[in-house]
C-alpha cells in the first residue's frame, strides 16, 4: 500500500560511499545496472512476470565502467549494487524498457534499484558544470556528489512537488473527485487523459501551502482537509512527488487557468471504476477518459479513493 515507486529493499550505506577500497573489492563481486541516459532505458526480460531487469556482473560490463560507475545500495543478500551510464548491449531474450513501463510492475528489489540508477544517473547528466562558478565538474563519491577543479563540492537534489486528488468527501458510486487534462499534454486519438493537480513546492513555501494555492491557480476553487498520503520519487528528471487528497465543494464553480489546464471536471466513483474496468467514458468531442499511467503516484492516489480509504469524517 505504497506508491509504485517508492518501493526498495536497497540498504544505501552511504558511510561506504567514500571507502575506496571497500568499493573497488565491492565492484568485483557486484551486480551491475547498465543504463542508457539518453533514452531512461535498461534491459529487462518482460517474457517473464514480473518482469526482471538484467543485472550484470563486473566481469560482463564495458572495461573501465568502475571508473564511472555509481554504488546504489547493498542488497539483503550482502551483494554491492552499482549502475553505469552507458549504451545497452543487444543481449537475447531482453529488450530495452523505461521506468514508467514497467516501475509499477517490478518487484519492490529491481523497482527500488531502477527509481535510484535513474535519478541519480538524470542528476549527473545535469549537473557537468558547477551553478556557483561555472567550472566543469567530476563525479566524486561513488557517484553521490561532483566536485570542480577547486574542490567545490555539489551533492544531487530533487524538486519537491505536491500532487493533490480532489474529492467532495462523499462515500459510495456517486461520490466525485475533480481531475484536469494539462494544456501541455499532447492529445491522443480518441482519448483525453485526466490526472490529479499537481505543482513545484516554492520556496519559503509548504507542501500544504502548495496544494492550497496550486488548486486555487489552476481551477479556481478552494480546498481544505488536506492530508498526506506519501511520496515517491519521480525521476523525469529529478521530481519527489509528495501526495495528497483533499476536500472541495463541487458547488463552487470550476475556472480553469487556460495557460495551465485544458480541461478539468468533476468524474463519479463509478465513472472512474468504469475507465479503470476498460470501459468508454465519454468527456466530450468524441473523446473517451484516459487515467494516469500506472507507475505514477496520481493512479496511486485515484484507487486510495476509489477503493474508500479516504477520511470522510473530518
Amino acid at each position: 500500500m505504497v506508491p509504485p515507486l517508492a518501493r526498495s529493499t536497497l540498504d544505501r550505506v552511504a558511510h561506504r560511499r567514500g571507502d575506496s577500497l571497500w568499493l573497488t573489492e565491492a565492484w568485483l563481486r557486484g551486480r551491475v545496472l547498465l543504463l542508457d541516459s539518453t533514452e531512461g532505458q535498461t534491459l529487462a526480460r518482460t517474457d517473464v512476470s514480473p518482469p526482471a531487469l538484467v543485472l550484470f556482473a563486473a566481469d560482463d560490463v564495458p572495461a573501465g565502467s568502475e571508473a564511472i560507475a555509481m554504488f546504489l545500495g547493498v542488497e539483503p543478500d550482502g551483494v554491492p549494487v552499482f549502475a553505469v551510464d552507458t549504451p545497452l548491449p543487444a543481449l537475447p531474450g531482453t529488450r530495452a524498457v523505461n521506468l514508467r513501463e514497467v516501475g509499477h510492475l517490478l518487484a519492490d528489489r529491481e523497482a527500488g534499484i531502477f527509481t535510484t540508477a535513474l535519478a541519480l544517473v538524470n542528476w549527473h547528466t545535469r549537473h557537468g558544470y558547477s551553478s556557483a562558478t561555472g567550472a566543469p565538474t567530476a563525479m566524486d563519491e561513488a557517484g553521490w556528489s561532483r566536485v570542480d577543479r577547486n574542490g567545490g563540492r555539489i551533492w544531487p537534489r530533487t524538486d519537491p512537488a505536491m500532487i493533490v486528488l480532489v474529492h467532495d468527501g462523499v462515500a459510495g458510486p456517486d461520490g466525485r473527485c475533480l481531475l484536469g487534462n494539462n494544456a501541455g499534454w499532447a492529445g491522443t486519438p480518441g482519448g483525453r487523459r485526466y490526472s490529479c493537480l499537481a505543482g513545484y513546492v516554492e520556496p519559503g513555501e509548504s507542501a500544504e501551502a502548495a496544494v492550497l494555492r496550486e488548486v486555487r491557480e489552476e481551477v479556481g476553487i478552494t480546498v481544505d482537509r488536506i492530508g498526506y498520503v506519501g511520496s515517491q520519487a519521480w525521476p523525469f528528471p529529478g521530481s519527489l512527488m509528495l501526495g495528497f487528497l483533499a476536500v472541495a465543494d463541487p458547488a463552487e464553480p470550476v475556472r480553469v487557468d487556460p495557460s495551465e489546464i485544458a480541461y478539468a471536471r468533476w468524474f463519479t466513483r463509478a465513472e472512474i471504476g468504469a475507465a479503470l474496468a476498460g470501459r468508454t467514458v465519454d468527456v466530450g468531442d468524441g473523446a473517451r477518459l484516459m487515467l494516469p499511467p500506472p507507475s505514477s503516484i496520481a493512479l496511486f492516489l485515484i484507487h486510495r479513493w476509489l477503493d474508500g480509504w479516504v477520511d470522510t469524517g473530518g
